[in-house]
């Protein structure tokens, strides 16, 4: 398969096509869970160091996994030169950004607004590696966009944090978008389908952890670590379940599906985050709120409904 599938008219097979919606609704339960763990753990850890032991625990997990799949742990001069990037830009740059802005703004207006990441997944794909979008896509992504505009209009009313500090957050938010979405084009190229999925993402974690390490003893200090249970628990699930199972299954659609649709995750991930803000922190839904957050899902269902 190529990164041109969005217009593509031949479609893969219902079985794999069906593993891929799997894949999809799964990481968009748990990422969009991942934002409300976030939130504690940058209440207790400073972000740097709380994003360095997040993938160095990560890191040892998706080792781990690659041995029990009986892959080859090293990897070619090329598949570096491909990990080292995808480190840089995801595990790095994209997570120090984000835990920092959830100490400015909430993580529900952070969630949204990393919703709008199949914007530059889509144009980066196709300026460098030549994917193309159908009406169905454009379409999709405009009645999105609309839903998300509505979210982000109702989270920034409700956000209890002044001006300033929203503007501070989103900044940080939209430079976090911008490298997830490299981190995304990258393993979308034809590189990256000649490596392991698992072994390219397991040292691309080990090289975003030691900049993340680099950037915590530079900027604060010796090593913090909280031992609490729920410290504990949180950190874990954060660094297995959020990205040892996830990434694996994210990537792999990318390559399947292309940057821009495996990017409508980011689109019900914010609608999952919210819910569960609901169950759990009391958020209270409104008209606005609900009609973005059905907009945004009928964009979604009209993107994915092309055949690629």
């Amino acid at each position: 398969m190529t990164a041109s599938s969005a217009a593509d008219p031949a479609g893969p097979p219902a079985q794999s096509q069906g593993r891929a919606l799997a894949a999809f609704v799964l990481v968009a339960l748990i990422w969009g869970s991942t934002w409300l763990v976030i939130k504690d753990q940058v209440s207790a850890v400073p972000p740097s160091w709380a994003v360095t032991w997040r993938f160095l625990i990560a890191a040892a997990g998706m080792f781990a996994l690659a041995a029990i799949r009986r892959e080859k742990l090293l990897l070619s001069r090329q598949g570096m030169l491909l990990a080292i990037p995808v480190g840089l830009f995801q595990f790095f740059g994209n997570f120090q950004l984000v835990y920092r802005a959830e100490q400015h703004i909430t993580s529900g207006l952070v969630a949204v607004i990393f919703a709008l990441l199949l914007v530059p997944n889509a144009v980066l794909a196709r300026i460098f590696v030549g994917a193309r979008v159908n009406g169905r896509f454009v379409a999709g992504t405009v009645v999105a966009l609309g839903g998300i505009a509505l979210l982000l209009l109702h989270e920034y009313r409700a956000a209890p944090a002044g001006t300033d500090e929203v503007l501070i957050g989103v900044a940080l938010t939209a430079c976090a978008l911008l490298c997830a979405s490299s981190a995304n084009v990258l393993q979308a190229t034809e590189l990256a389908r000649r490596q392991s999925v698992v072994v390219v993402i397991a040292w691309a974690m080990l090289a975003g952890a030691i900049a993340d390490a680099v950037l915590a003893l530079t900027t604060a200090g010796p090593p913090v670590f909280d031992t609490s249970p729920r410290h504990l628990a949180g950190l874990f699930y954060l660094a297995i379940v959020g990205s040892v199972f996830t990434f694996p299954l994210y990537f792999a659609l990318i390559r399947d599906w292309g940057p821009g649709k495996a990017a409508y995750n980011g689109v019900a991930v914010p609608v999952v985050a919210m819910t569960l803000s609901t169950l759990f922190e009391g958020y209270r839904w409104t008209a606005l709120a609900a009609g973005g957050a059905a907009l945004a899902m009928t964009g979604l269902l009209i993107a994915l409904s092309g055949r690629k």
